[in-house]
């Protein structure tokens, strides 16, 4: 059966579906050497006319760089795409799109994969990186894992994946995105770059449901790959900052934002986070979506002590937040509240909150639906426990941090019934120094009013110690009790 590339698109844009292409070409399924070539002319209106023309512009760019015949098709090499990226990309996130290009076959009477990438090869790539389903970019991607045709093996979907990410820290830093944080290598076994490829490695599923993290001898053929970009979306997602920031394309379509959050810290001096700019965008993207543009500091047991009475008088009633802990092993985990927190003997929360581990590696633990014990937060009782927990029961939490600050625990015999988390520390109990809370999103209303409290306010202890010792409140009387107290 004929079917044209102007009937393709026609069809995808009346169905809304996108017809399905044979394994190891562009062709559409049933496409004989006679029929019409996937062209780029022909893919062309998936873009705006001014996105065509900004692609137009660049390939015009990487062609002229290099003097050829003027009866040449115009094209470009690998070297000219290298010297037209610079430092911005790693040497080996540029071979291996420059490979995933070259290799695209956009007529289907290629005998082999060309040396230079044509006009048409090139808007095609781009528009199946960009603006493709599943099945297409799967179709780049796997001829940028690999040299050869046909499944490839696990190994190479590792050093693809590693590759992918550090290239994602390697240009945000190049081209000043970090938005605050920080591109550093965290200590331990594995780096950040590690253990988020190893993240998303875990989300591909082989025959038979093994997952890439068995044997290495193990293969992934087409299909496998497709599903892998379907269940993983971080994968679509790096390879297009790769390619919006890497070739400076089409930036304006990138919204960096949601990835990336601005961070904020309201002190003078210098704050350096547990956190790097990976972690962060893998927690982020966990986050609500009208969430994830800011996070601000709000509590750091490095900038304000080692005091439970600081952290309850910091966090409560600032909306949602991120809770972060590094235990002296090195283990780097916490949770999300969704709500703000308050200082009561009742769990709080609902099933957005979720807990997670960054280092040694990285997941994310989602709500069970078994019970409602999302968030903990108590202080100055004689028979409930006073501290923060997160997820379990009373003197058995997923996470906890005892109001003897530095102390916590994460008990999961086999896994916390709320979230179905493992044990997060190296040790069941466990000590910490560092400790981190950020604020996500807008500021709240009700911290507006927060701020004119003082910690006395919120702590009752930290007030009836101030009265014991013969002190008075100076402020007493001067300004409006809060209605909260």
């Amino acid at each position: 059966m004929f079917i044209s590339c102007d009937d393709y698109l026609l069809i995808s844009l009346l169905t809304g579906c996108e017809l399905s292409f044979c394994r190891d070409s562009c062709q559409l399924p049933g496409q004989m050497g006679n029929s019409k070539s996937l062209s780029g002319q022909s893919l062309s209106p998936r873009f705006l006319p001014a996105e065509q023309a900004e692609i137009d512009r660049l390939f015009g760019a990487l062609s002229s760089a290099e003097l050829r015949s003027s009866t040449s098709p115009r094209s470009f090499s690998l070297q000219a795409l290298k010297s037209h990226v610079g430092e911005a990309l790693p040497p080996e996130m540029v071979t291996r799109l420059f490979e995933g290009m070259r290799r695209v076959d956009v007529t289907g009477k290629t005998k082999g994969p060309s040396e230079r990438i044509s006009q048409e090869q090139f808007t095609v790539s781009m528009s199946y990186l960009l603006k493709g389903n599943a099945e297409e970019k799967s179709l780049v991607i796997l001829k940028m894992i690999s040299a050869t045709e046909g499944p490839v093996k696990a190994r190479e979907v590792k050093k693809f994946t590693e590759d992918l990410v550090g290239s994602v820290a390697h240009v945000l830093s190049y081209r000043q995105e970090l938005r605050g944080w920080t591109q550093k290598q965290a200590p331990g076994s594995l780096s950040r770059v590690q253990a988020l490829a190893a993240q998303l490695c875990s989300e591909m599923k082989l025959q038979g449901g093994e997952k890439l993290l068995g044997p290495q001898r193990l293969e992934c053929d087409r299909t496998t790959i497709e599903d892998w970009v379907f269940r993983a979306p971080h994968v679509a997602t790096f390879l297009s900052v790769v390619i919006h920031q890497g070739f400076l394309l089409l930036c304006s379509s990138l919204d960096l934002a949601t990835l990336v959050p601005k961070r904020q810290v309201d002190q003078e001096r210098e704050f350096a986070s547990v956190l790097d700019v990976l972690s962060v965008i893998y927690i982020n993207s966990h986050l609500p979506r009208e969430q994830r543009h800011h996070w601000r500091l709000l509590f750091s047991s490095e900038l304000h002590g080692h005091s439970f009475a600081q952290l309850c008088g910091r966090i409560t009633h600032c909306g949602p937040c991120v809770v972060l802990l590094e235990d002296h092993d090195g283990h780097v985990f916490g949770g999300f509240a969704s709500c703000s927190w308050e200082v009561k003997p009742q769990f709080q929360g609902d099933d957005r909150c979720f807990l997670f581990s960054i280092s040694p590696s990285m997941a994310v633990y989602t709500s069970t639906g078994y019970n409602d014990h999302y968030m903990y937060l108590n202080q100055g009782q004689q028979t409930i426990p006073n501290g923060l927990g997160m997820g379990g029961q009373h003197n058995y939490f997923g996470l906890w941090i005892d109001v003897d600050f530095g102390k916590g625990h994460s008990k999961a015999k086999p896994t916390c019934t709320t979230y179905n988390s493992p044990q997060l520390s190296a040790q069941e109990d466990f000590r910490f120094e560092k400790m981190e809370v950020w604020a996500v999103g807008d500021v709240p209303v009700t911290q507006l009013a927060k701020n004119t409290k003082s910690v006395l306010d919120v702590d009752p202890t930290a007030q009836a110690l101030l009265e014991v010792s013969g002190r008075i409140r100076h402020s007493e009387g001067l300004r409006e009790a809060p209605e909260d107290q």
